[in-house]
Parts: C-alpha cells; sequence; structure tokens
C-alpha cells in the first residue's frame, strides 16, 4: 500500500488538521515508511502464540468484592467549596 500527497491532504481534512501544501510530499513519505514497518510485522511467524495482553506474565491481585457504605461523607465533603444537606452545592448550568 502506498500513500500519496491526496490521501495525505484527504486524512488532514478529514481528521481537521491544517497540513501545508509543501509538506504533503514529505509526510506521504513518513506515512509510507510507517506503514512499511507495519507490513514487516505480517512476516514474523507466530505459529503456535498465545494472545496476551502484556509482555510480562502477571497476576492480578483480587480482593472480595464487598458493597460498603464508606462511612466518610463528612471526608469527602470537607475539601468541597460549598456543600448542603450531605451534597456538593455546584452552579446552576442549565437555565
Amino acid at each position: 500500500m502506498s500513500v500519496t500527497k491526496d490521501d495525505v491532504r484527504k486524512v488532514a481534512r478529514l481528521s481537521r488538521i491544517a497540513v501545508p501544501e509543501e509538506r504533503l510530499e514529505e509526510m506521504a513519505g513518513e506515512l509510507n515508511g510507517i506503514l512499511g514497518w507495519i507490513d514487516q510485522l505480517n512476516e514474523v511467524d507466530i505459529e503456535g502464540v498465545e494472545p496476551m495482553t502484556s509482555v510480562v506474565a502477571t497476576k492480578l491481585p483480587m480482593r472480595d468484592d464487598v458493597v460498603t457504605d464508606g462511612n466518610i461523607q463528612d471526608q469527602i465533603l470537607a475539601n468541597a467549596p460549598s456543600s448542603a444537606d450531605g451534597f456538593f452545592v455546584v452552579p446552576k448550568s442549565v437555565e
């Protein structure tokens, strides 16, 4: 796959990025380089390799899923600029 100046112009327009006309050829070359590198990944033999979410084999610590009230309402509201009846008071945003 090869990226042309027209492709760069179209992508720039769709993404609302202003790209000067003199930079289109340079950017097309950079994008072709990136796509070439990505295409090299297709040459890697992945037969028998299991998909993974991380390069490091780790097990996430689990905790019991317990619902609690928290009982820290006063601590939470202590830093609020304004509160009333246990709730945050914020300026009205919709008329």
